[in-house]
């Protein structure tokens, strides 16, 4: 297909042509011509129909190559059969962009997905660009144009953008946001995206000079690196906003690890988002909340949140949701407080937040609020008000307004209510100041603001390229894994050297002489472990024995792990026993890798051992990762914290752990058809001595 200046026509076309438009008014090929035509597009404007006739004053031609000049882009309302035809006759006239918005094809099952490939295929002889099919169309308020068949009214200009893989939804959005006093800019739906995907359209929608925030509303992503390479771009110029739907899904299958087990395609999804700088909320309303406060907000320089109100309940609540966010409450400052107490009564409650009572007057809103956005402790506030008794909610509005023009910090107005606040939400939505109903939404805003800042780092960090590292020695060691894809534990040993990641010295013995002859020459104590490539989880069959001093003991410890491993798995082929050094004691953690269909390298990291199913205390990050990705896996669980120490725990080494979570994403980014990589557990000595892996183990595809 051709490259992105071939998708120009959908966005700015000379002329359109509306293939399967109808003279009947219940009819879809009626109200799409209908759309187009009211929509204010000073283009021209073709109609087709086999039929021919007049419709809105206009002739319908019988034949597309009957339309007159300018046409550049084609919207195609016929039954699918027809439309790979219809395909042909568009390249023979010239017409390189299309929108497919007939249904009958990938959805309606094999026949339809065989209709669908045909189509492709003439189209990219053709070299023409598709949206669709299956797709409800385009509109843009602001060039303006509608080749959508929604029913009226349209959405009101704006500076959001929506992108959706569901048809069904764009009615509800338009609706929703005619509702909640914000505009739409353009929305496209995508149908089955045959050609064109929402990767493919992030950079012409965030061109757009309207455009202040994109909002995605996803199924899944066709191609999930691609979507992060240019994600990264266009965040660092404007805000996206994805609802990924369908988060639960049946666990995988046939995972030779606790990492394998644990990665599922949402901790992908959600790895990708942070990486890119992509916000994922988690419903559709959050979804508009979050970019309507991005579209009219500043950003915060940090998390310390202010809240002004003239109700004590309210303020409690918004208190209570802003740290369920994470989020701080300001700690103000002397000079902050005492201009509280020159503008408010004593009975008032200045320290934060503040409770200027039910008679605060709107001059006292105003003034408060000024205070409040002066204090240098202060990164964004939020102001709560139910109407108050002794003035109206609009009023308070409309002396609030001018304070928050005149700041550089973000506010967020709650204003509770209903009939006796429409006022204030008229003048608040005028003034493109997000209000919501409640403090809990109020708050989730605020958090969206701190997070957008957050996530620009995490969009402008470079991933780790760790030195000293031989991958020509790994393509060797794994070009013939044998074993049913579970790599030995020697040749594993070889490929964490290759790539600098510390091993426990661990070698196979066959015997009991052999596993005393190793134990001699590692040095005493030693763990023994059952080898087999059918067992995953050697603990759970009795397959370890740890901290074996002395010949005895090695000899005996020999057999009972054999024979507990027999007993628990008769049909498993056993290998013998591995002998390892024992390690000191330290903390243990537990990282791995798997490769995801879509996004490709997920790296694991957190509580280590044999519960790490149990506890779930993980976090994941795309390979290859970036300092960023490791200061959020460590800091969002309980492993990563306790390195730091924790009552008899002394401070763990955690650069080392960082350094073996950047070569293990490195090795895993290297080689995408090993499939999983577990180092369970790692375990950590105290600062400066290093972190060794215990328990390997690696699955080639």
């Amino acid at each position: 297909m051709n490259k992105k200046h071939s998708l120009k026509p959908f966005f700015n076309p000379q002329g359109v042509a509306v293939i399967g438009a109808s003279q009947n008014p219940s009819k879809l090929g009626y109200r799409l011509a209908q759309n187009l035509s009211r929509s204010g597009y000073e283009g021209a404007v073709h109609f087709v129909n086999i039929k021919g006739g007049r419709l809105l004053g206009q002739p319908i031609h019988k034949n597309l190559a009957d339309v007159p000049d300018p046409v550049d882009l084609a919207v195609v309302l016929i039954p699918a059969p027809f439309v790979p035809d219809i395909m042909e006759k568009c390249g023979k006239r010239g017409i390189h962009a299309a929108i497919i918005g007939s249904g009958g094809f990938r959805e309606a099952g094999p026949e339809g997905a065989k209709l669908q490939e045909e189509m492709l295929q003439i189209a990219d002889r053709e070299r023409i660009r598709l949206i669709g099919p299956n797709c409800i169309g385009l509109l843009d308020t602001h060039l303006p144009i509608d080749t959508t068949f929604l029913p009226p009214p349209g959405p009101t200009p704006g500076d959001v953008a929506f992108l959706s893989q569901s048809g069904a939804i764009c009615a509800a959005a338009i609706d929703w946001a005619r509702g909640q006093g914000y505009g739409i800019s353009r929305l496209i739906s995508l149908g089955n995206q045959a050609d064109v995907s929402e990767t493919d359209l992030l950079e012409p929608v965030a061109e757009d000079e309207h455009t202040h925030v994109l909002a995605l509303y996803l199924e899944g992503i066709k191609s999930g690196r691609r979507f992060v390479r240019e994600a990264r771009g266009v965040v660092q110029k404007k805000p996206i906003i994805a609802l990924k739907v369908g988060k639960y899904e049946a666990g995988r299958k046939a995972v030779a690890s606790h990492t394998g087990a644990l990665a599922g395609q949402e901790s992908a999804y959600n790895a990708a988002f942070r990486r890119s700088g992509v916000l994922r909320a988690k419903t559709s309303e959050e979804m508009f909340d979050q970019a309507r406060a991005l579209a009219w907000s500043p950003l915060p320089k940090g998390n310390q949140v202010g809240v002004l109100t003239n109700a004590g309940g309210p303020g409690v609540t918004a208190a209570d949701a802003l740290e369920e966010f994470g989020l701080e409450m300001a700690a103000f400052t002397e000079k902050t407080l005492s201009s509280l107490q020159e503008i408010l009564p004593k009975a008032a409650s200045f320290e934060n937040p503040v409770d200027m009572l039910a008679s605060a007057s709107p001059d006292q809103f105003a003034s408060c609020l000024k205070v409040l956005l002066d204090d240098p402790e202060t990164d964004s506030v939020m102001v709560i008000y139910p109407s108050p008794p002794l003035y109206t909610a609009g009023a308070v509005a409309k002396a609030i307004i001018p304070i928050i023009h005149g700041s550089e910090k973000p506010v967020v107005v709650s204003v509770m209510g209903e009939r006796l606040i429409q006022e204030a939400v008229e003048h608040l939505r005028a003034a493109r100041i997000p209000e919501y109903r409640f403090p809990e939404r109020a708050a989730a805003a605020i958090d969206a603001l701190c997070e957008r800042a957050d996530l620009l780092e995490f969009a402008k960090a470079e991933p780790l390229h760790p030195p000293d590292i031989d991958k020509e020695t790994v393509k060797e060691l794994i070009a013939n894994p044998g074993n049913g894809n579970i790599i030995d534990s020697q040749t594993a040993q070889r490929i964490f050297a290759a790539y600098g990641i510390r091993t426990a010295h661990t070698k196979l013995a066959r015997s009991e002489e052999e596993a005393v002859e190793i134990s001699q020459k590692v040095g005493l104590p030693v763990v023994l472990k059952i080898a087999s490539s059918e067992i995953s989880h050697k603990s759970d069959v009795g397959g370890v024995l740890l901290d074996l001093g002395d010949e005895g003991s090695i000899r005996s410890g020999y057999q009972t792990i054999l024979r507990q491993a027999q007993n628990a798995l008769p049909d498993a082929e056993m290998d013998g026993v591995y002998v390892q050094k024992m390690i000191p004691a330290g903390q243990e953690v537990i990282i791995g890798a798997v490769q995801d269909p879509q996004f490709g390298g997920l790296v694991m990291f957190g509580s280590g051992g044999t519960e790490v199913e149990g506890l779930k205390d993980i976090a994941f990050g795309l390979a290859p990762l970036t300092e960023k990705d490791l200061d959020y896996m460590l800091e969002n669980t309980w492993a990563g914290r306790k390195l730091h120490g924790f009552r008899n725990l002394p401070p763990a080494d955690i650069k080392a752990v960082r350094e073996a979570l950047a070569r293990l994403a490195q090795l895993a980014a290297d080689f995408p058809h090993i499939q999983e990589i577990e180092i369970n557990p790692l375990r950590v000595l105290p600062e400066g001595q290093g972190a060794v892996a215990v328990d390997i183990r690696i699955k080639s595809s």
